[in-house]
């Protein structure tokens, strides 16, 4: 069996996975061949690239995941592509300035990170049509520079690469050689699959798009193709950019969103998705959930009929927390959510714990409970200062354990001898528990 024969072996991706992605509104773009080979029906093979700078992945991760997650179910084999080796020197598509370059050891570390999240996604089993993941320094490692240079870059001109919008981004801020160099690594990564993995595809969002077809005119130029072969293929997803204006993948407090629970709690990471804007939330469910067209239609229906309901809000952050975690994870964000915002007190020990370690509460000390309200409110961090927690206080606007308190001194008593309950004016709510 070929290269191309192993790696593509399963049912073929077809036509449907270009249809799905336009109804879904992601398409941005593919080279003029790939319709007509995924109309052959035969099976294909195509990877995305992910970069080990960090042990997570975070939620601006999902455009290509779920790409990969598309192709599978389609029928493709997906590969998913650890830059073990790129991510040493870094890409400049999308930035505007030069990434920290990690050591292999910690670059290791994260691959094998990336891949446990991955898993999540995509299906793994060996045998037709199950996910491969590969990493690019098991080949750009043990390559030489005068083998690079007179085997790739001999391919291409400075004028072509000048060309690139990623390039031309950053120019008048300054791009270093290694950076420069990226284009033609990723073009060597794609060649290299191309022939001994038998990968024809190469997907990626819209600002990857030099190097895909750098890589695609190193296939041609090194495969004897002629000028008007399409010998492999590129797909490009749009741009997420957001109709309400706001940063996607990003909190409120302007933190990223992580895949890692350790990093982003499930709860939080449901309550990001949970208070997606209206005009977001159509395009999030076409995006980042599996439902199909009608339920997705539907949802949107009910979004614009009753917005005040939070529909489509609800059911976009437990499908995708439900993925990215696990069912258990989400029906638990679910229940903390549902208490963390319910208008009354909470004081039952065993919800108080699990809304402290999702919300991340704050811890108090006996000694400096004795010292009032607003002296451990204050060195609990829950205010900046004991003044504006006085100030708070005595405007009516703070409720420990169910009893509003107007006594800056007041000293509460903890539920079971161990929580705090504290509602900050209409919204707010923190969780305590006492130290020791």
């Amino acid at each position: 069996m070929t290269a191309r024969a192993a790696a593509g072996a399963g049912s073929g991706a077809g036509t449907g996975l270009l249809d799905e992605l336009e109804w879904r509104g992601i398409l941005h773009d593919t080279t003029p061949g790939l319709p007509a080979r995924l109309a052959t029906g035969e099976p294909i093979a195509g990877y995305i690239g992910f970069d080990p700078s960090a042990d997570s992945l975070h939620v601006g991760h999902l455009v290509p995941i779920f790409g990969l997650l598309r192709l599978q179910r389609h029928g493709g084999r997906p590969v998913a592509l650890v830059g073990g080796g790129t991510g040493m020197i870094g890409d400049p598509s999308g930035r505007s300035s030069e990434r920290n370059l990690l050591d292999p050891e910690t670059l290791g570390a994260n691959a094998v990170a990336l891949r446990t999240q991955l898993e999540r996604f995509l299906d793994f089993t060996p045998g037709a049509g199950g996910a491969i993941m590969a990493n690019n320094v098991d080949w750009l490692g043990s390559l030489s520079l005068i083998d690079f240079l007179r085997d790739t870059g001999k391919h291409f001109t400075i004028p072509y690469m000048l060309a690139k919008d990623s390039v031309q981004a950053r120019l008048e801020r300054g791009l270093s050689f290694t950076e420069f160099s990226y284009m033609l690594l990723q073009a060597y990564d794609f060649a290299h699959m191309y022939r001994e993995m038998g990968v024809e595809l190469q997907m990626g969002g819209a600002d990857q798009w030099g190097n895909i077809t750098a890589g695609l005119e190193l296939i041609r130029r090194t495969s004897g193709a002629g000028e008007e072969a399409h010998p492999a293929h590129g797909l490009a997803y749009k741009l997420l950019l957001s109709p309400s204006g706001s940063k996607f993948g990003k909190s409120e407090s302007g933190d990223t969103v992580w895949l890692d629970a350790r990093r982003t709690t499930p709860y939080a990471f449901y309550q990001y998705w949970l208070n997606t804007d209206d005009r977001d939330v159509g395009t999030y469910l076409r995006w980042f959930t599996e439902l199909s067209r009608e339920e997705i239609e539907a949802l949107e229906a009910e979004a614009v009929a009753r917005p005040e309901s939070r529909g489509a809000q609800r059911a976009l952050a437990r499908d995708i927390t439900a993925r990215t975690h696990g069912e258990a994870a989400a029906v638990e964000a679910i229940r903390d959510s549902e208490a963390m915002f319910s208008g009354g007190s909470i004081a039952d020990p065993a919800v108080l714990r699990s809304l402290f370690e999702s919300t991340g509460g704050f811890t108090f000390a006996p000694a400096t409970l004795a010292a009032g309200a607003a002296a451990f409110l204050a060195d609990a961090g829950v205010f900046a200062s004991r003044g504006e927690a006085r100030r708070a206080i005595t405007g009516g606007g703070v409720t420990i354990n169910g009893e509003r308190v107007s006594d800056p001194a007041y000293v509460p008593q903890p539920i079971d001898g161990e929580w705090l309950e504290v509602r900050i004016g209409k919204r707010r709510r923190e969780i305590g528990r006492r130290a020791g």
